[in-house]
């Protein structure tokens, strides 16, 4: 009963589970200041000894309804491979960084990865075709 224990803890401290991040920047900032942004959330990322597996710059977009009386926004996603607790700590550092209006983290199963994987296919492919 012990080994099971301590076989359980060792294989929850090792485990890390996928994760993909959308964030929203606020649509005044400069090209610089996106990419400074940008660098400083995957650098947090990695920091905590994460594996950042994926990214991409959707650039500006209309939004839906406004955020703070923005109709726009620059949205980037980042797809991650880190620990469940960690995500905590994202969100605090998302919270303080004033250029960011809006976020959302969500933890990819089976069938995510697999539709994540094809897209990412998919970009490369119409890269290559360029």
């Amino acid at each position: 009963m012990i080994f099971i224990k301590f076989a359980a803890l060792i294989i929850n401290k090792t485990f890390m589970n996928t994760y993909e991040t959308v964030f929203i920047m606020n649509p005044v900032l400069s090209e610089d200041q996106v990419k400074e942004t940008v660098k400083k959330i995957s650098d947090f990322t990695k920091n905590k000894k994460n594996k950042i597996t994926h990214e991409e710059n959707w650039g500006l977009k209309k939004l839906k309804y406004p955020i703070q009386k923005k109709k726009t926004g620059f949205y980037y996603l980042i797809e991650f491979q880190a620990n469940g607790s960690f995500i905590n700590d994202l969100e605090i550092e998302f919270k303080r960084e004033e250029r960011i209006l809006r976020w959302q983290t969500v933890k990819l199963d089976k069938f995510a990865l697999e539709y994540a994987e094809k897209r990412k296919k998919k970009l490369t492919d119409k890269v290559k075709n360029k």
